[in-house]
């Protein structure tokens, strides 16, 4: 596209019923306590136009007729390169202060994944994830093996400094800090460790292209301070991903322990293939209930081979935004926008 396509902010309708339908694609920055008290105009303005980049990158892939794993692999590649987001350039750090991110993506007309964990040294752990799929007979690939796949195959791989920022490290200073205070008190640290700050960070993107099939991705640096090499459910297939031509293809953002215990990502999938609700029904129902009532935070994008999208959240924003048929652009941060 040669001119720019209009940006509006999320209609009425969809800030209510958080669905909307004539959509090609949509795509997240992670879900959480985010206040306008928060965030300057200014960091709004730089997350908006992040957002609304990667949604026009991955609407010229299906502009030119690529499919919808082309489309969601370029805006999660977009968000990935983009330090304000906890995933590729902006992964938080873990406790040990390294960089360990995650990864995963799935075609839902081949019904193929591929899935990193733990990797240090891909540029874009998305397009690594991608390769899984495509160029070896694996779905899940954790750790030094994963790295090793990146580099036989010459992906684009950085150096560690690549992925320090100044704000993640002071994140992780301040996660130490109230950690070892708690401690001394008598707290728990694994519990400290979830706290609103730390569990959302995440970035997906789900499309549908011009054949009627749709793909979901999603990437993440994870939980600031994490320990043991902890996974959460972005590179798990079926909790934080998901994509199937017959219902739709969903990449969740949330506490990572309790979307794996709930199989989050499937479970809408399930809903929509089994009893027959609609996606906006499924997600929500999903999200609002099954994951508010164990006590989990969190949200999801969705959307179907139709274009019905859905983007239900339980937490006071989600960085999020879509993109439809025509090129026109909405893009949102809080729930009361």
């Amino acid at each position: 596209m040669t001119n720019a396509p209009p940006m509006k902010l999320l209609p009425e309708s969809l800030r209510c019923a958080e669905s909307t339908s004539g959509v090609v694609l949509v795509v997240h920055g992670g879900a959480g306590t985010i206040l306008p008290e928060n965030l300057t105009p200014q960091l709004e303005d730089a997350f908006k136009h992040s957002l609304a980049s990667a949604l026009r990158a991955g609407y010229d892939d299906l502009q030119q007729g690529k499919s919808a794993i082309d489309a969601v692999e370029t805006a999660v590649r977009v968000l990935e390169d983009d330090p304000l987001f906890n995933a590729g350039r902006g992964a938080v750090f873990t406790a040990d202060g390294r960089n360990e991110l995650d990864a995963a993506i799935m075609d839902g007309g081949t019904g193929k994944a591929g899935a990193v964990a733990g990797v240090v040294k891909p540029k874009n752990p998305i397009t690594l994830a991608r390769a899984v799929m495509e160029r070896t007979p694996f779905v899940f690939l954790a750790g030094a093996g994963a790295d090793r796949l990146a580099e036989d195959l010459h992906l684009a791989i950085v150096d560690p400094p690549y992925f320090w920022t100044e704000t993640r490290w002071k994140q992780l200073n301040d996660q130490q800090k109230r950690e070892s205070e708690g401690s001394a008190s008598g707290g728990d640290g694994f519990t400290m460790s979830l706290s609103e700050d730390n569990k959302f960070g995440t970035v997906g993107a789900v499309a549908v292209d011009n054949a009627g099939n749709v793909a979901g991705a999603t990437s993440t640096g994870g939980m600031t301070n994490k320990r043991y090499g902890r996974v959460g459910d972005s590179p798990v297939i079926g909790a934080g991903t998901w994509a199937d031509n017959e219902t739709c293809a969903v990449s969740a953002t949330g506490h990572g322990e309790y979307f794996l215990r709930l199989a989050v990502a499937h479970d809408i999938a399930a809903r929509m293939r089994y009893t027959g609700v609609s996606l906006e029904n499924a997600a929500a129902e999903v999200i609002h209930h099954e994951v508010s009532k164990i006590g989990g935070s969190g949200g999801v994008i969705a959307i179907d081979r139709h274009g019905n999208a859905a983007l239900p959240f339980n937490t006071a924003g989600m960085y999020r935004g879509y993109i439809t048929r025509d090129g026109t652009v909405h893009v949102s941060i809080y729930r009361e926008e």
